[in-house]
């Protein structure tokens, strides 16, 4: 057993004895490691492993301490589950992105820059649309890195995807009228949906992406379309370019309208990315949508839309109505970042870790038998399995492992079972192979 391990195990024997208290504070790294007389990064490596199952929580520079919300099952040979901690992340939780690569140091130094240098004027409630600072920094990326053209009044600022859709349909939907939807697809956003009293039309998404024709052909009538054609959620295939000619040629007959998610384009590790619908969108009948949450960190609660010039009078009336709930520190100090370059030498860096960790996790799943899905990019990998992929997840997350279910991704569609896993906060290769290892050991 490699010696991480072994201190690891060491640890959690403690914790179980009683002999280390919820609450207890933990030596530091570098303290223990001369103490053992091993390196540094062994025990960050045992300390980032409990972290993962929920027996240890990190509170910044105050230190790690043992999880005062663990749960203990009464049977000794029964591990601890995961009870709810919302400071740590559990081993492949989805929809993080690696943070431990986020450059707080740079961030901190850039807001504090903008704290000091803040008028009096910069205290008052922003533009509801959001800060125009701000808006330019991203028509300035997106024209870069995506050959978007779009003007800073085209742009919205919203607190996260979910409040990026409800202004959308707030502008320009009616009750009763339909959306098509990925089938499978990102489940947490149906809710939201429906909430608007949209009806979702599930189109099934193959080798090619939607499947722009069963769309046609099954839901003529719909009003919206919802896809993720960059790199489609969760399955990880591109839209053909074939179908994305067709699904404009739809939304300009049908007078319909394109809701391109483009959730983590800035993560491809093969070859040349396709084009956005956006850039293609010569009818204007695409609006885009982006998140920060993916690129740097969750808590940001920072997203835009690129909307078409027709509309953007009709959003900003319905931006009036709740205004731009980002503080407006936090936008100015997003600005600063992008401008200042920071923003793209930390995709940078994360494209190249991503790749990395990919190559460990796939490695190392790979060893353990399981049967990895290729994907060009992306943040998260997909297990494919036969049987019942929810009964397999169950016995996962009883492990504290946090993996989901393809099959409940899907609405209607059919298709072979699969473990959605992400792998952006494993850190080393030794890592991937003990995780692997607790994912096999969880489903025997």
């Amino acid at each position: 057993m490699p010696r991480y391990q072994q201190i690891a195990r060491q640890l959690k024997t403690a914790i179980e004895k009683g002999e280390l208290k919820p609450g207890t504070r933990l030596p530091s790294s570098r303290t223990w490691s001369q103490e053992l007389g091993v390196s540094r990064s062994t025990v960050e490596n045992a300390y980032a492993e409990l972290v993962a199952q929920g027996w240890l929580t990190r509170r910044g520079q105050a230190g790690t301490f043992v999880s005062e919300q663990l749960r203990l099952e009464t049977s000794p040979a029964t591990p601890a589950v995961f009870a709810g901690e919302n400071d740590t992340p559990q081993l492949f939780q989805m929809g993080l992105p690696a943070l431990d690569l986020f450059p707080r140091d740079i961030w901190a130094r850039v807001m504090g820059r903008r704290l000091r240098t803040q008028t009096r004027f910069d205290l008052a409630v922003g533009d509801v649309c959001g800060e125009r600072l701000l808006r330019q920094a991203i028509v300035d990326y997106l024209r870069v890195s995506r050959s978007i053209e779009c003007l800073p009044e085209q742009v919205f600022i919203t607190s996260g995807y979910a409040a990026s859709m409800m202004l959308i349909l707030r502008t320009l939907a009616k009750p009763g009228e339909g959306m098509w939807v990925e089938d499978p697809g990102f489940p947490l956003i149906r809710p939201v949906v429906a909430q608007e009293s949209v009806v979702l039309m599930p189109v099934a998404a193959d080798a090619d992406g939607l499947d722009v024709s069963a769309g046609i052909r099954d839901y003529p009538q719909a009003r919206f379309a919802l896809l993720t054609p960059a790199h489609q959620s969760p399955l990880g295939v591109a839209l053909s370019l074939a179908r994305r000619h067709q699904l404009l040629e739809w939304a300009d007959r049908a007078q319909a309208w394109i809701i391109e998610d483009d959730y983590d384009s800035e993560f491809r590790y093969h070859g040349k990315p396709l084009p956005p619908l956006k850039s293609l969108d010569a009818p204007q009948r695409v609006i885009y949508a982006g998140t920060f949450s993916k690129s740097l960190f969750p808590a940001l609660r920072t997203a835009w839309l690129v909307v078409p010039l027709t509309q953007v009078a009709h959003f900003r009336q319905q931006a009036a109505l709740t205004a731009c709930s980002v503080p407006v520190l936090w936008q100015q100090t997003l600005a600063d970042f992008m401008r200042d370059g920071h923003f793209w030498r930390h995709l940078k860096r994360m494209r190249q870790h991503y790749a990395q960790r990919r190559q460990w996790m796939d490695s190392a799943l790979t060893e353990q038998g399981f049967s990895v899905v290729p994907q060009e990019g992306g943040i998260q990998l997909v297990i494919a399995v036969a049987g019942d992929d929810n009964a397999l997840v169950r016995k996962a997350n009883q492990a504290g492992l946090a993996v989901q279910a393809l099959s409940r991704w899907r609405i209607t569609s059919t298709g072979q079972g699969g473990i959605l896993l992400s792998f952006t906060n494993i850190r080393s290769a030794e890592m991937a192979q003990q995780a692997a290892y607790q994912l096999r050991l969880a489903l025997t």
